[in-house]
């Protein structure tokens, strides 16, 4: 049987774990990657593993198949966050990071990604030439490795992270504020190294599970309840923080158990950086993020930009110009004066620290930045439909002439990364797109109010599968 031919998505390659994600197919990628990394005269890379079943395995593999190359590699032994991957590039002046993780998909998968020497995901450019050499068959299956022991290299990552963290923040002030933080790294990466930075925190589903309790460990509402109801009972002491499996997402509740979304936290990382520490930058957002951004930036007097969906477009720009503020409405989000990488502990200690120094609560907060730039809600479906019946949908868009959707008069349609339909109502949108990691179509739907979201969701559902 021919070997299947393995593509990067938007953020890696992702498969299920002995389906078509196996040793065999991972030592394929790695000498992929390494024969790309010698022809750039390329010779230091960090690896680490998250909290995924058979993560210790691969990354030690994938050292193995570098360091046969002639490669040296620094690997963390026990596992860790992507973006502590990430800034360990960045601070072993190395030439690229490896990051064993699915990050938020289902347990059963398990990924590859790839890091730049500037400490954010690899330029689609780059990722495309390794995806070039990987190989349909390697010999390294087919026999032993013979790896240079010599040239791997235990490192410890975390407290690398930790030092970085400690003088990047005033930790000190959020610890004396009057909220207590509640945390879910949701069995992932982030569990142990916030126990370090804000101790006496309360943690819930931090145990060793790399099932992740039967769920995908992606910090979005529906997956949360558990942390949104202890903020319900626990009159208004503490503020939620979440992040996914390799703790580079965040989802956000504030005190009364209520979600901040991505585009919530956005809007407010926009206000704490360009009014309140008086910072300036681009402010640069993916396709599927609320265009409130855009109002704020404009107020600001900020350049401002949207991309494709994949941070992986954020970082290249970030790489090359001043960048204030940039994020997707998945939960990735960056900011000035660190890396060009999405990190969930690194922007949910940005907004406690906002918090602290203002004295307001994170509710207080979010309503001072609607009274700026409009109420809002959204949400996201995403369909597991079949592969004709997701294909139906986008050849349904891409014939055009939608005018309506159900009872919903379309005023304009943007088709950057997916099709995005504005009705009449200012503020008021629905946007579909096919997921570039799972086999799910994704619906996202923006109004002022929650009701009418669905109300927009449940018609574009009907629309569609009609």
């Amino acid at each position: 049987m021919k070997p299947i031919q393995i593509k990067f998505g938007t953020d890696g390659w992702r498969a299920i774990i002995a389906d078509t994600y196996t040793k065999d197919n991972v030592i394929r990628v790695a000498e992929g990657t390494a024969k790309w990394l010698v022809g750039k005269s390329y010779s230091k890379v960090v690896i680490g593993h998250d909290c995924r079943f058979g993560g210790s395995m691969f990354s030690q593999v994938t050292a193995e198949v570098l360091s046969a190359h002639g490669i040296e590699v620094y690997r963390a032994s026990d596992y860790v966050s992507t973006p502590m991957v990430s800034y360990g590039v960045v601070h072993m002046k190395a030439d690229l990071g490896i990051v064993i993780t699915a990050s938020h998909n289902p347990p059963s998968y398990n990924g590859f990604k790839l890091k730049s020497r500037h400490g954010g995901p690899s330029i689609p450019s780059e990722i495309s030439e390794v995806e070039a050499l990987i190989p349909e068959y390697s010999a390294f299956a087919q026999k032993e490795i013979h790896a240079d022991q010599n040239l791997i290299h235990d490192i410890d990552l975390e407290s690398i992270y930790y030092e970085k963290v400690k003088s990047s923040f005033d930790i000190e002030s959020i610890k004396k504020a009057s909220f207590k933080v509640a945390y879910d790294p949701m069995f992932g990466a982030g569990k142990r190294v916030f126990s370090k930075i804000l101790p006496g925190s309360y943690i819930m589903h931090d145990d060793d599970n790399p099932g992740f309790h039967g769920q995908a460990p992606e910090p979005i509402d529906r997956n949360l309840q558990e942390l949104s109801n202890f903020l319900r009972s626990s009159n208004g002491q503490y503020v939620g923080l979440a992040t996914d499996g390799d703790a580079d997402r965040i989802g956000m509740y504030d005190e009364d158990g209520v979600f901040v979304d991505s585009h919530n936290i956005l809007l407010l990382l926009l206000y704490y950086l360009a009014i309140e520490k008086g910072m300036k930058g681009k402010v640069v957002v993916t396709f599927s993020v609320t265009e409130k951004m855009q109002k704020l930036a404009k107020e600001l007097g900020l350049d401002f930009q949207t991309t494709k969906i994949g941070f992986k477009y954020i970082a290249e720009i970030m790489i090359d110009e001043d960048v204030l503020v940039g994020g997707e409405e998945s939960g990735g989000l960056a900011i000035k004066g660190y890396i060009p990488e999405r990190d969930g502990l690194w922007i949910g200690l940005t907004i406690l620290e906002f918090m602290a120094k203002s004295g307001k609560k994170l509710k207080e907060l979010v309503e001072m930045i609607h009274k700026r730039v409009g109420t809002f809600k959204y949400d996201r479906d995403d369909l597991h439909l079949s592969e004709e019946k997701k294909q139906e949908v986008i050849a349904k868009c891409k014939a055009g002439g939608i005018d309506h959707i159900g009872p919903l008069k379309v005023r304009t349609i943007d088709t950057l990364d997916g099709y995005k339909f504005f009705f009449e109502k200012e503020g008021e949108w629905v946007m579909l797109r096919p997921s570039g990691t799972e086999p799910v179509l994704r619906v996202y739907a923006q109004a002022e109010r929650m009701s009418r979201v669905r109300e927009i969701l449940d018609s574009t559902h009907a629309f569609f599968q009609s």
